[in-house]
């Protein structure tokens, strides 16, 4: 993610780049791994293990909404319940294997809130967790 810290000073990036840029570098991250020495971004902390608690805490704190990247830290959270909203950008791409998007051992009823389709065939679905299964 450190592309990210000089995008703004790439030419010709367009202005969405350019304003996704501007709002990952405003960010506080926290960056959790167990092998990574030290992290190389401005306003960037590393966390050796997850804490659901301390994210709980976060979380109440937080004055805009927060974001979880990555399919294994992403799946901790879901499991610890303290996602509100799923964001899935599917491609019409199929490669095989890999992680998978959403943790095998979770169980939620979601209700789908948005949906928008793409001229290129991607499709971003957002869901919440329903009151009903």
């Amino acid at each position: 993610m450190t592309g990210w810290e000089a995008a703004h000073t790439l030419p010709g990036q367009p202005p969405l780049m350019l304003d996704f840029a501007r709002i990952w570098q405003a960010a506080e991250k926290v960056v959790y791994s167990r092998s990574l020495a030290a992290v190389s971004t401005a306003r960037t902390r590393l966390e050796r293990s997850f804490d659901p608690e301390a994210v709980r805490e976060l979380k109440a704190c937080a004055e805009r909404d927060m974001t979880v990247g990555g399919a294994t830290l992403a799946a901790e959270a879901i499991r610890a319940g303290l996602v509100d909203e799923y964001h899935l950008v599917v491609s019409p791409v199929l490669v095989g294997g890999g992680k998978r998007a959403l943790p095998t051992d979770a169980r939620l009823p979601l209700e789908l809130t948005g949906h928008r389709g793409f001229g290129n065939g991607v499709v971003h679905l957002r869901y919440r967790e329903s009151t009903t299964w």
